[in-house]
């Protein structure tokens, strides 16, 4: 029976072991997540010089296959004996924000379309929306987009009514 009770203990460990391997793999990854990112969005991840230093070794050793790998593996020993939950919510906002700037921006030429294919109503609807908007603008945009699509031009009007959206509805 007390060789049993050292089976379970043996067992819980693998378990732990398993764990401790899933999370340094996380860590890893996480570390990663951090050398991908470009100079500017690493700037606001807050990390300390060590870190960073390390990261910015790893940017620089890319091409040295073995290295880079050697490197990645450290970034996550370093990460594991700090509190990641900044760095993770820090991350999450870049990427959250990168989602939102798409949203807005197919929003925004869906809203376009609109104008260019139904005219007045969708101008209309787009005001509703946005009444510090200039009707005038707009339908001046709209009248030169159509002109310049029956002569075969290229689209100019339409990129500049684009602009305006994003003007009037990031004011």
């Amino acid at each position: 029976m007390h060789d049993s009770h050292d089976f379970d203990q043996d067992d819980d460990q693998l378990v732990s072991k398993s764990q401790l391997k899933r999370e340094a793999e996380a860590q890893q990854a996480l570390g990663k997540k951090l050398v991908d990112l470009p100079a500017g969005k690493l700037e606001k991840i807050p990390l300390d010089e060590a870190l960073l230093d390390a990261i910015q070794l790893a940017q620089r050793i890319r091409n040295k296959r073995e290295g880079f790998r050697r490197q990645l593996q450290h970034i996550g020993k370093m990460m594991r004996n700090r509190d990641t939950a900044p760095i993770e919510q820090a991350l999450y906002e870049l990427e959250n924000a990168h989602h939102e700037q798409n949203a807005l921006f197919h929003q925004l030429e869906k809203q376009r379309d609109a104008i260019l294919a139904e005219g007045d109503s969708a101008i209309q609807d787009f005001l509703e929306d946005y009444p510090q908007a200039d009707r005038q603008k707009l339908r001046q945009l709209y009248r030169q987009a159509q002109k310049q699509q029956q002569q075969g031009k290229p689209p100019a009007a339409a990129r500049e009514l684009f602009k305006y959206l994003r003007e009037v509805t990031t004011a």
